[in-house]
């Protein structure tokens, strides 16, 4: 049969197919959390299920942006934070300190290092898991987080900019004091 057209399918098409069951099957849970289980009722009217109502089954499971918390949680989340940067980044994607690609050893005490790299972190966490975000998650990462996220830490004008190798200096970026909107209630 010469007339049969061929169907050759390309090798990418299958990991997009694969990303795409995976974010179906992702979002499904979710409206299933959100409508109230596999019956598929709707949550009951009028009762608060926001993470601050108290429900201890519907407690918000993701952490909020590290610059928000208050202690312990904030120390909690920045030790968890540390774990993951000297374990993952540091070994695996850091090379040697210069003037061109700075690093400071006590990063953490940058609070701009810190609020990137969580988010890098939290990033990761979600991109590197097949079941919510396929195959072609972690290059994902890479290219949307991990990259820009190191690109600004270590430039020259970046958080790190007044450390030099073998230096820290913490004070050189920290503007004087300013009221936060974030800790203080309504205007």
């Amino acid at each position: 049969m010469a007339d049969e057209p061929s169907f050759e399918v390309p090798v990418g098409l299958f990991q997009d197919i694969e990303d795409l069951k995976a974010q179906v099957a992702r979002l499904t849970a979710e409206v299933t959390r959100l409508t109230g289980g596999a019956d598929g009722g709707a949550a009951p009217t009028g009762e608060d299920t926001s993470p601050e109502a108290g429900n201890d089954e519907d407690e918000w499971k993701f952490p909020p942006f590290v610059l928000l918390l208050d202690s312990p949680e904030y120390e909690d989340e920045l030790r968890a934070l540390i774990e993951w940067v000297e374990g993952v980044l540091v070994t695996g994607y850091l090379a040697e300190p210069s003037s061109d690609a700075r690093w400071c050893h006590r990063w953490f005490e940058h609070p701009v290092a810190v609020a990137r790299l969580h988010a890098c972190w939290l990033a990761w966490q979600e991109l590197t898991d097949p079941a919510t975000c396929g195959y072609t998650g972690p290059s994902v990462w890479h290219r949307d987080h991990l990259d820009p996220c190191i690109r600004e830490l270590r430039a020259a004008g970046g958080p790190f900019a007044g450390c030099v190798k073998g230096e820290h200096q913490i004070d050189h970026r920290l503007p004087g004091t300013v009221p936060s909107a974030w800790r203080q209630g309504g205007g």
